[in-house]
């Protein structure tokens, strides 16, 4: 049986280029201003697809970008409070994609090594896991 010491790493991709590459987003000071300590990213599918306001909902809805995010924080550091010596957190968030229409979605907060082992935390949509 081989070890993880018996393989040469032909690629490997980085944190810090998936966020050169917008893979993942940095959201690190607006998680520091809700109470996370470490650095912080959600992935692009989430910030695209739910974080950016959808056409068609203005102001008139009270709809912007930076209070969507501050709702998902919220609700991620309600879940990672309560839950208790693991590295991912489940939680549901409820976002108005338009008139009248809200979409229920469920969330992923992983905690786990940056690229120099350092803690770090992903806010992600299941499908991005």
């Amino acid at each position: 049986m081989t070890t993880d010491k018996d393989w040469n790493v032909i690629y490997s991709y980085t944190r810090a280029q998936a966020i050169e590459d917008g893979v993942l987003i940095d959201i690190t000071a607006d998680a520091k201003a809700t109470g996370f300590k470490v650095h912080t990213v959600v992935t692009d599918n989430l910030y695209h697809q739910y974080i950016e306001v959808p056409t068609g909902l203005d102001r008139s809805y009270g709809q912007s970008s930076a209070g969507r995010l501050h709702d998902l924080l919220t609700l991620a550091m309600f879940a990672a409070r309560s839950s208790k010596g693991t590295d991912r957190v489940y939680f549901k968030v409820s976002f108005l994609m338009g008139p009248d229409k809200k979409e229920t979605v469920d969330i992923i907060a992983h905690i786990g090594p940056g690229d120099n082992a350092e803690p770090v935390l992903t806010i992600m949509l299941p499908e991005d896991d």
